[in-house]
């Protein structure tokens, strides 16, 4: 059984930064490609970020292009968001998940089989 824990939400003013990470246990998730998502009150939940297993390819939604950045460290089992530049309509609910099977980044929610339980992220202005 694999968990994901994410850290380090909060609350933080526009054009500020914040890093969350997602720590997963129960289970190497090494092989397999890791993604952020969000959702905003009263919004369905959406792709932010993805990467591969080794960290090597990267993919965002446009929305956050150039301002967010996704890693991970695979010795530690965690993967991370770097925020900069935030903006108030960042502010939501922030989920990581897990793929088993997929080695390439992919937005699709359908294709990851794991989620943390979700850590809020408040832009104030």
């Amino acid at each position: 059984q694999v968990q994901l824990v994410e850290y380090g939400g909060g609350l933080v003013q526009a054009g500020g930064s914040l890093r969350l990470s997602c720590a997963a246990s129960g289970r190497t998730l090494s092989s397999y490609a890791m993604g952020w998502f969000r959702q905003a009150p009263g919004k369905q939940r959406e792709f932010v970020a993805a990467i591969n297993w080794s960290g090597g390819i990267t993919s965002y939604a446009d929305s956050v292009k150039g301002r967010f950045t996704i890693s991970r460290d695979n010795a530690k089992n965690t993967l991370y968001l770097q925020f900069n530049s935030l903006k108030p309509e960042d502010t939501a609910v922030y989920y990581c998940a897990a793929t088993v099977g997929y080695s390439s980044p992919t937005s699709f929610e359908t294709r990851y089989s794991y989620w943390g339980q979700g850590t809020p992220v408040t832009v104030s202005s």
